[in-house]
């Protein structure tokens, strides 16, 4: 589903920034903004809250973690213990170097596959909508026509203070 925006573009990550800053603290929707690298400060501008995928990785880290230790110590104590050098038959320093890496692995792949699921990347029919100016030099500021607090002339006069090279409407998805 498509969705009609007011795009605002710019050619200073600066600008596009402060602009950003500005049209939250006017009561503008905020689809999305566009630019070809990460912009330090962007989170905060538009009003993001902070990611819960760290939670995602601990938790799977400790699942890895626990499933480890204990496959580990079920092996080795229950199911077929051996007497090696006459070492306990669960003997924590040995089980450390398979935990650590079933941790490792248990997180990395839980934290990847979050990002896709939230992030909605699985194989589509078709390509997707991208501003094609983003993607080298432009920075692009896409504010929702659908709010019907939006005004035109309230907009173009803000992204015009905050010296937007021009301002157009465009599809996005």
């Amino acid at each position: 589903m498509s969705t009609r925006v007011f795009v605002a573009w710019f050619d200073d990550e600066h600008a596009v920034l402060d602009a950003t800053r500005a049209a939250r603290e006017a009561g503008f929707c905020i689809h999305d903004v566009y630019t070809p690298f990460a912009v330090h400060g962007m989170d905060e501008a538009m009003g993001l809250r902070p990611s819960r995928l760290t939670w995602v990785c601990f938790v799977a880290g400790v699942v890895g973690l626990s499933f480890g230790l204990l496959l580990q110590y079920y092996t080795s104590a229950v199911s077929w213990p051996l007497n090696v050098g006459g070492k306990p038959f669960n003997s924590l320093p040995a089980f450390i170097p398979v935990a650590f890496e079933l941790t490792v692995l248990f997180a990395a792949l839980s934290t990847v596959a979050a990002l896709f699921v939230k992030l909605g990347l699985r194989p589509r029919l078709g390509p997707t909508d991208v501003l094609a100016r983003v993607t080298n030099d432009r920075f692009a500021l896409c504010l929702t026509t659908a709010d019907a607090r939006f005004s035109e002339a309230r907009a173009s006069e803000l992204c015009s203070h905050h010296h937007a090279l021009e301002t157009t409407y465009a599809e996005v998805s």
